[in-house]
């Protein structure tokens, strides 16, 4: 899943607090497009309640809520774009953009994959389940991961990116029945999206070719339009 990646490099990404929120305001006016209601637009509520959580000014949130939803008069078209390919020594991953030029985007990623191999579409998703991916906090030592999952609602479960935490795995269609039901099982949800996870995580890389693999993810992950990517590495 390449969490062993993104937790070495969170501490990295914590700091750079401009870039996540501009993550998160693209991802806010997405979902707003749907209505600004979070009662009743699940997407908006689960975004808002991330951006919350990584402490985003009220008026930078509320601007892009007013935003989405066309409440400011201004039209911003952000499209969301999927590619698939390989980071070096065949490893698959799936990096999801958001874009107000596709075109740029793509003559941009193809760049940045020329240490990999970008796919067509279809060429590595196959080997990934998409799912919903919840990372939750105890809020007691006592907390049961395992009962958790089973009475929320969720597909499995496994250790988180933070230390102490964990991640529940949902199907899609039930991520936010879930991230609901956890709070009441003792769990403290950190954040909550629809993801990927790799089905036959690359393993056995020699040092020298996982500072290879990193110093690919870390080049795309730098890129302003990557949202997010999954990476088919055992962490």
């Amino acid at each position: 899943m390449g969490a062993q990646w993104k937790v070495k490099h969170k501490e990295a990404a914590s700091n750079a607090k401009g870039k996540i929120f501009g993550k998160l305001v693209k991802e806010i006016t997405i979902a707003a497009r749907n209505g600004a209601d979070t009662a009743t637009n699940a997407h908006l509520r689960l975004v808002v309640e991330q951006a919350k959580k990584a402490s985003m000014p009220k008026e930078t949130l509320d601007r892009a809520i007013k935003k989405g939803a066309g409440l400011l008069g201004e039209t911003v078209q952000y499209h969301r774009v999927t590619y698939e390919g390989f980071a070096p020594h065949q490893v698959p991953l799936i990096v999801e953009c958001v874009t107000d030029n596709i075109n740029r985007t793509v003559a941009e990623i193809r760049v940045a994959f020329r240490k990999g191999q970008l796919g067509a579409s279809g060429s590595v998703a196959w080997d990934f389940n998409h799912v919903g991916l919840i990372e939750a906090a105890p809020d007691s030592p006592d907390a049961d991961p395992e009962m958790a999952a089973i009475e929320a609602g969720a597909q499995d479960f496994e250790e988180g990116e933070e230390e102490g935490t964990t991640q529940f795995i949902t199907e899609t269609t039930d991520l936010d029945a879930v991230q609901k039901a956890l709070p009441e099982q003792g769990f403290t949800v950190l954040s909550a999206k629809l993801g990927y996870i790799a089905k036959n995580p690359v393993s056995g890389l020699t040092d020298e070719q996982m500072a290879e693999v990193e110093a690919f993810l870390e080049g795309l992950d730098n890129h302003d339009d990557v949202q997010d990517m999954f990476v088919g590495l055992a962490g």
